[in-house]
């Protein structure tokens, strides 16, 4: 039996985001469709969000469709619309029993209106639970969000419901697609990706301006509990500066 990796309460990630890569090389590798993997992938997020519980993660971003990926196939697009409802009416129970809150980021408006629907009304059937915060990047992009973000921000102006001066990171964090975080926990620690990739693939570029990066060399169907934990095991034995040194010259762990 494996030896469970050991991980310091004291220096668990607030917000942990995930780039979940690989599941169409996965699928192929072993000779099936590449739908295949995405079917696979679905089920590992169960276990990935019931260990980040466990663990008493703030909020876990998962990075499950760019705006990107609307340019794919429209076969494959429709087999992910496809596990996206059916992950929400199956895993609500899940997040009933671990008491998991589903949030939504991206231009939501574009997803199909069952899937819009269902995702609403399980946001709605989880808003109050105290756990993990779910969030999934839906038809989301980073540039878009920040694009989105000034618009909003313009609108405001403009109506003469804000100052121009009054524009600060606050106020900016305050219009991004989720708003402020009500567990505090806007910054993103750590980004985990996937199948040895390297890219930040235009996801969250607000939010993890200070935040370690990870690769791990499994695909995403691959990922399991023990893959996590070494890779939040590598979180934890990284320097965070945020740009400082210490008055007395010697290195430190900041705290989040």
């Amino acid at each position: 039996m494996p030896v469970e990796i050991l991980l310091m309460p004291e220096r668990l990630p607030r917000h942990v985001a995930i780039i979940m890569d690989g599941n169409g090389r996965w699928a192929q590798a072993h000779g099936w469709q590449r739908t295949r993997g995405h079917e696979q992938g679905a089920e590992v997020v169960r276990a990935v969000t019931t260990e980040s519980v466990r663990l008493g993660i703030a909020r876990l971003t998962l990075y499950a469709f760019s705006s990107e990926n609307w340019s794919r196939p429209a076969a494959e697009v429709a087999v992910l619309m496809g596990l996206l409802h059916r992950f929400l009416i199956d895993e609500l129970p899940t997040l009933h029993a671990n008491g998991v809150r589903l949030q939504a980021i991206g231009q939501l408006d574009r997803l199909p209106r069952e899937v819009r629907q269902t995702l609403d009304a399980t946001i709605a059937a989880t808003r109050d639970h105290p756990n993990t915060i779910l969030s999934l990047a839906l038809s989301y992009g980073g540039r878009d969000e920040l694009v989105d973000t000034c618009r909003a921000l313009a609108v405001e102006v403009a109506a003469g419901r804000l100052a121009p001066a009054a524009i600060d990171a606050e106020a900016f964090q305050a219009h991004l697609y989720a708003g402020a975080c009500p567990k505090g926990a806007d910054a993103v620690d750590v980004v985990i990706r996937t199948a040895g990739e390297h890219r930040l693939s235009n996801f969250l570029p607000w939010q993890t301006i200070y935040a370690e990066y990870v690769s791990v060399p499994e695909p995403w169907p691959e990922f399991t509990v023990a893959v996590y934990r070494r890779a939040l095991a590598e979180y934890q034995s990284r320097e965070r500066r945020f740009g400082c040194v210490p008055a007395n010259g010697v290195r430190q762990h900041l705290p989040h």
